[in-house]
Order: C-alpha cells, then structure tokens, then sequence
C-alpha cells in the first residue's frame, strides 16, 4: 500500500513520523556495522534500487489500495531485521523522489507497511530457529516462502484495517475489491521470496546475514 498524505489527519502523520524515527533509530543502534561485509553491502545497496523500481511499478484501484510486491521477507533474511527496517525505510525515500508519495506520509507508509511486515519475518525466523529442526528446507520454505507470503498479507491487513478505522473505505468495499488481490498478491510474494533466497543461499550465502551453514548444512546446532 502506498498511503498519501491527504488520506489521513495531520496528527496521525506526525505521530506515525515520531515513531519511524524512534524504531529506525533503534534499529541503527543495533546493527553491527563493522561486521558487515562489503561484498553483502553493496548487493543489499542494489536490491534497494531494485525493489524501489518495483514499488513504483504498481496497480490501483482507489487512492491508499496499491497492489504490487513488498520484498519484505527477502530483506529480512538478506540484512536482518534492524538493517532490513533502515534499508526499507530508504526505498521509502527513493519512492517519495520520485513522486508518488509525499514527506508527510512517510510514517504512516512505515509503519503500516513495512514494520509489520518485517516484524513477523522475524519473528517467524526466531520461532524456527527455536522450535523447528534446523534444516536448510525449513529455512526456505518456513522463513522464506510461507514467512515471505504472509508478510505482504499482514501488511496488507494492517493497511485495510487503519483505512477502515480512519472511514476512508467501509469493511464491504474493502473485503469485495482489495482483500481477495492482497490475497493472490501474497502468494506471489511467497514464491519470489522463496525463490530469491533460495538462489542465495546456494550461491551467495555470505550475503545473507540470517544464515548459517554450520545451523542449516552441518548440523552443528
């Protein structure tokens, strides 16, 4: 979804600005900057300028109901959650330079499309690895197919549900003509998600900073 500014009160976008700020600060804080390697760093630069492309390649029926893919779960899984939030948060920018969106709506567009979707990559990748054997099939399927898929779903339903609140849209217009696309959507969400990290793990695996050979390959955990 992509949020404009004249959608919603002047409150709701300066209280939904405070809090991006507040969580990408916390997430700059955590990130282990020296520890990142170069290689990773700028392919995770490109897929930026990659998924800010596919942003702005989007379809719509009404002003706030956009359909196109998220990538959340991709850069979760690339970056980590904190470094996945900051990275999103630029494409973010990017899309906002480019026209589509305005400065205002940043926050609004954070957190209701991005926070809660990288939020349950990650937290399904912190349930896996806890309760799940650790298996390179789990991680794939799991963490990235079925993590990515509802993802795209969940920030799609967060973005439904402050529409509703707001009385922009009513439940009937948006169960008829916006859950059933976000539904299709997520599924392809789920396949790109899958197939993108799969062919990294396979050939990049050091450019993603949530897996481990030793966890998923050797055994060893």
């Amino acid at each position: 979804m992509n949020f404009t500014d004249m959608l919603f009160s002047a409150a709701l976008l300066q209280t939904c600005n405070a809090v991006m700020l507040l969580v990408l600060g916390f997430a700059a804080v955590r990130v282990p900057w020296r520890l990142l390697p170069a290689g990773a760093v700028a392919a995770w630069s490109a897929a930026c300028v990659m998924l800010a492309a596919m942003w702005l390649m989007q379809a719509g029926l009404q002003p706030g109901l956009s359909f196109h893919l998220l990538g959340a779960g991709i850069f979760t899984l690339l970056m980590g959650w904190e470094l996945a939030l900051l990275a999103m948060a630029l494409v973010l920018v990017f899309v906002v330079v480019a026209g589509p969106l305005s400065w205002l709506a940043l926050g609004v567009n954070f957190c209701f499309t991005v926070l809660p979707a990288v939020l349950l990559v990650a937290g399904v990748l912190w349930l896996a690895r806890r309760y799940l054997a650790a298996h390179l099939f789990v991680y794939v399927f799991v963490n990235a197919f079925l993590a990515g898929g509802a993802s795209l779903f969940a920030a799609a339903g967060c973005g439904m549900l402050l529409l509703l609140e707001q009385g922009i849209y009513d439940g009937a217009y948006l169960l008829d003509n916006a859950l059933p696309f976000y539904f299709l959507l997520s599924w392809s969400e789920a396949f790109t998600s899958g197939l993108v990290v799969s062919i990294m793990v396979v050939y990049r695996p050091q450019w993603v900073r949530t897996f481990d050979d030793a966890r998923y390959l050797d055994g060893s955990f």
